[in-house]
């Protein structure tokens, strides 16, 4: 009977991921497994061993000098492989499926023209776009990086500033005719101010009044929506009064589709673009690198 193969490597770094995260939980989750998985994958090498690596209890987990052993074995290990990747790849084209969360109105509007020219400077590389305004979870998503607007969450996640834009407050020529225009940030309670169906870092929208003080209005509207674009088009449709950022709408101001409303009360602030990913440095995927620092080099607001 053949003997099942054995993954080496894979043991070793779920051990020391173990060791580090001192959780099965923890671990799992960072390495995308169950805790059932990693529980199993730990009682199988420790019967291959014939050692115990870990005692466990309901409160906390201890490593045994056998594992303690074992853990900075396989940190060189890991280590002296990383770095023989690292040199077989150095002069390898970036390869390999590229998995991207992307806010929906930068999407449609700014990366999805993009990509046929990356794709072709980076043939080997595959491209899996989703879109939502919604924040997500890299790794719960399992993607590479994501492109979100507006202040960042604190996070264990690195970002890379993409542009920034200022924002301004539209409505369509046809809501104006027919509701009038505000003329001070109080008469949007007025107005079908349009608004978000999810919760936001940055729930209002600011203004500054006559004398300079800051002024928030909240989004209170009859229509709540999904994404930037689907506001957009609702603006356009003549549907409220709406809040985005120059980039996204600035088109359809030239051509007098949209029109700006309370200029004199904007204070002028601007919504950065970030791309958001895990890892940095020399642990960062040459193809996630390469998207990065297309980008950078392409992308304009």
């Amino acid at each position: 009977m053949a003997r099942p193969e054995i993954n080496r490597s894979g043991e070793i770094e779920v051990f020391v991921r173990v060791v580090e995260e001192q959780s099965f939980s923890a671990a799992a989750r960072e390495l995308r497994m169950t805790p059932s998985a990693v529980s199993k994958l730990i009682a199988r090498l420790e019967n291959r061993l014939g050692a115990r690596l870990v005692r466990r209890s309901t409160r906390k987990l201890q490593v045994t000098p056998e594992g303690v052993a074992f853990y900075e074995s396989g940190l060189r290990i890991l280590a002296e492989i990383a770095a023989a990747e690292r040199e077989a790849a150095a002069g390898a084209a970036p390869r390999g499926r590229l998995r991207v969360n992307c806010l929906v109105p930068f999407g449609q509007h700014k990366l999805v023209p993009l990509i046929p020219k990356f794709l072709e400077l980076n043939p080997e590389i595959s491209i899996d776009l989703s879109l939502t305004d919604r924040v997500v979870d890299l790794l719960e998503e399992r993607a590479d990086l994501a492109i979100r607007a507006g202040p960042l969450a604190e996070s264990s996640l690195v970002a890379r500033k993409l542009g920034q834009s200022r924002m301004v407050v539209v409505a369509s020529p046809s809501y104006l005719e027919k509701h009038g225009r505000p003329e001070t940030p109080a008469d949007l309670h007025r107005h079908n101010v349009l608004g978000f169906c999810f919760s936001r870092l940055v729930e209002g929208w600011h203004f500054h009044d006559r004398q300079g003080r800051p002024v928030s209005v909240m989004p209170s509207g009859k229509s709540l929506v999904s994404d930037g674009e689907s506001m957009r088009l609702m603006a356009l449709a003549g549907g409220g009064i709406a809040r985005h950022a120059l980039w996204h709408v600035g088109p359809d101001i030239a051509a007098g589709r949209l029109v700006p409303l309370l200029e004199e009360f904007n204070p002028g602030d601007d919504e950065p673009v970030h791309a958001v990913y895990v890892g940095q440095g020399k642990h960062l995927p040459a193809r996630v690198r390469a998207f990065l620092d297309f980008l950078v080099e392409n992308v304009r607001l």
